[in-house]
């Protein structure tokens, strides 16, 4: 049975990332919301790298409401894309850091499925520092993400929440094909460095 708190943390959290779709900044306070009640929410699944992913989206909300309302320069923050040099080392950057978190949750913890969860984690923070920096690349790894999640959150009985993940997985989908298009209707080619700005149309 859906509980209360499921039901509020997916209902804000769909609506943060129908909103990051579509380029608009208010994801970012809707997101905080959501993020707030998941964290709850997986703390009591003991899904314990969930919980700290829920706090990292958090903070970087914040970070990010800031960065894309105030832009670049007195401009809006455009939409580019990450360059090949920073995804040749972040990808297994990234696989590294799962293998070694999820090892740390197995041997100090009773948490459940540890390197899937692990693998939410470290992959959820790779999309969000590249949603704030509105790289084209953010959705990509949303779409990994997603692919987990589903049936990690199915298997812990968190089945509204398994069902929004499927709903993420075509969003991020969509949003990868309509940000892309953005990409090219602002002309940048891409800039080096994840820290480059990327555009605001909302």
């Amino acid at each position: 049975m859906v509980g209360p708190l499921e039901l509020a943390a997916n209902v804000f959290t769909a609506l943060a990332i129908v909103l990051a779709g579509r380029n608009n900044v208010h994801t970012w306070w809707t997101g905080i919301v959501g993020c707030t009640l998941f964290g709850i929410l997986y703390a009591d699944n003991r899904l314990y790298a969930d919980v700290v992913l829920q706090g990292f989206f958090v903070a970087t909300s914040v970070l990010g409401w800031w960065k894309w309302a105030r832009g670049d320069h007195g401009e809006p923050l455009p939409i580019t894309h990450a360059t090949g040099r920073n995804l040749l080392w972040i990808v297994p950057a990234g696989v590294l850091a799962m293998a070694a978190y999820g090892t740390l949750l197995h041997l100090t913890t009773n948490a459940y499925a540890p390197f899937f969860d692990s693998a939410v984690l470290v992959f959820s923070i790779i999309g969000q520092i590249l949603m704030m920096q509105r790289r084209v690349e953010n959705w990509p790894f949303w779409v990994l993400v997603n692919t987990i999640a589903v049936p990690l959150y199915y298997s812990r009985g968190l089945v509204l929440t398994s069902v929004l993940y499927a709903g993420f997985w075509i969003n991020a989908v969509v949003s990868w094909l309509n940000w892309r298009r953005l990409a090219r209707a602002h002309g940048k080619r891409p800039e080096a460095g994840l820290a480059t700005s990327p555009t605001h149309s909302s």
